[in-house]
């Protein structure tokens, strides 16, 4: 008899220690949170190990075997990074502690050198706080304006919207590519085209769709590009802003001191060069040399593959939980729009989300409940909270039907109990 192939999550979920404690010690647990961070791979914790057990030393500076080791495999992580996502120089990748600072580091660098007052920056209501503040901040220096693009009433990017305010006082668009709440995924291409043809320069927050689908920032056609490591399987504390080299050039320094200086005096001090001239003080060696390991894991599966699966389970939770009397998706659906990111955000009429969120755990479901860094996006949907189940290429079908049968009996209770 043909035995029957693996599925992809079934080759994955062994790489996995928290998949393979919940296979012996906690069988219950789901998992179900993977947009706020991802699991790590044993490769990934290993090279963190390796990188702290074996050759820890600072980068660059040391004229010993440890620095050398250290910083051949930082400059490797650096030069996997700029391959993972189509850069043409490794120069153009610059180590960040997450996509906030990547997007704080353009606000002030770029934002702060270039922008007067009048000018405008065009973000879309559906975007995380952390592309919404940063330049409120700058705003508010400059004396820029910020304008919102709306969202369809499927919860998709206004095209239309976005054509009436892009205007020529436009300098920026700053957008996500697929939305943490709404799922969608912006038509990045076609924003870029209009954006430059309007002499606008584009950022894009790459957070969520960097472990899901295959990124390539020359076809994009984009100018900037933020992603954090602890989305794609590697660790906390670092991420990255790709921006074009030239530009990158003509940004001044985001902070000041160690690392970052060519030459120092008592009254003036000159640059390194790209990147590090960005890149102030000691990085976080090891967790950078970490992401790369994680880049390298996601590559060997082939994100082509793991973009496969996620549509299949996506489809599948959609209509479950479609199928949920009272209950509402937010976000188009996978028919709709077939390169929807693998989450759904969800509401249940006359029932708060931390509700069904807490009593989930209890159960040993994890989800999200609260309004997950988009309050203007809750508020243009008259929500305070929504939950959120967000999948990976490690899910299951089972994972899901168990999520959803959970879900069924926690709605019950809570009307029961009203």
């Amino acid at each position: 008899m043909k035995v029957a192939e693996k599925t992809l999550a079934e080759r994955t979920r062994g790489d996995f220690p928290l998949f393979a404690e919940i296979s012996s010690n906690q069988p219950s647990l789901v998992y179900l949170d993977h947009a706020a961070t991802s699991q790590k791979p044993n490769q990934v914790i290993d090279a963190l190990e390796d990188y702290y057990k074996h050759f820890n030393a600072n980068v660059h500076r040391g004229a010993h075997q440890l620095s050398a080791r250290a910083t051949e495999a930082f400059e490797g992580a650096r030069g996997i990074t700029s391959r993972f996502i189509g850069a043409s120089s490794a120069n153009e990748i610059v180590f960040t502690r997450n996509a906030t600072e990547g997007i704080n580091l353009v606000a002030h660098s770029w934002g702060d050198s270039v922008l007067k007052e009048g000018d405008e920056i065009l973000l879309t209501i559906m975007e995380h706080h952390s592309n919404i503040v940063p330049w409120q901040l700058l705003a508010n220096r400059r004396g820029c304006i910020l304008r919102y693009v709306e969202v369809t009433s499927e919860g998709q990017f206004d095209i239309d919207d976005f054509l009436q305010k892009l205007n020529e006082r436009t300098k920026l668009v700053s957008l996500v590519h697929i939305s943490n709440t709404l799922g969608c995924c912006n038509p990045i291409n076609k924003v870029s085209d209009l954006a430059h043809k309007a002499g606008a320069l584009v950022l894009v927050d790459a957070c969520q769709s960097l472990a899901h689908k295959s990124i390539d920032v020359a076809s994009m056609g984009i100018d900037f590009l933020v992603g954090s490591s602890h989305k794609i399987c590697g660790p906390t504390g670092v991420g990255f802003l790709w921006g074009r080299e030239n530009l990158l050039e003509s940004m001044p320094p985001f902070l000041g001191g160690g690392e970052m200086i060519q030459d120092v005096s008592l009254d003036h001090s000159t640059w390194a060069g790209l990147p590090h001239k960005f890149e102030a003080g000691t990085p976080p060696i090891g967790e950078a040399i970490a992401m790369g390991t994680a880049i390298n894991y996601l590559e060997a599966i082939g994100l082509n593959e793991i973009q496969t699966w996620e549509k299949s389970l996506i489809k599948y939770l959609y209509q479950s939980l479609t199928s949920i009397e009272g209950l509402t998706v937010l976000g188009p659906s996978p028919n709709a729009q077939p390169e929807r990111g693998a989450l759904a955000t969800f509401n249940v009429e006359d029932i708060h989300a931390n509700d069904i969120a807490a009593l989930l755990d209890l159960n040993g479901i994890c989800i999200r409940s609260g309004h997950h860094c988009c309050q203007p996006l809750h508020r243009h949907y008259g929500l305070k909270s929504t939950a959120r189940a967000s999948l990976s290429f490690t899910t299951t079908f089972e994972e899901i039907d168990c999520f959803i049968a959970d879900l069924l009996s926690t709605i019950k209770f809570l009307k029961e109990n009203s």
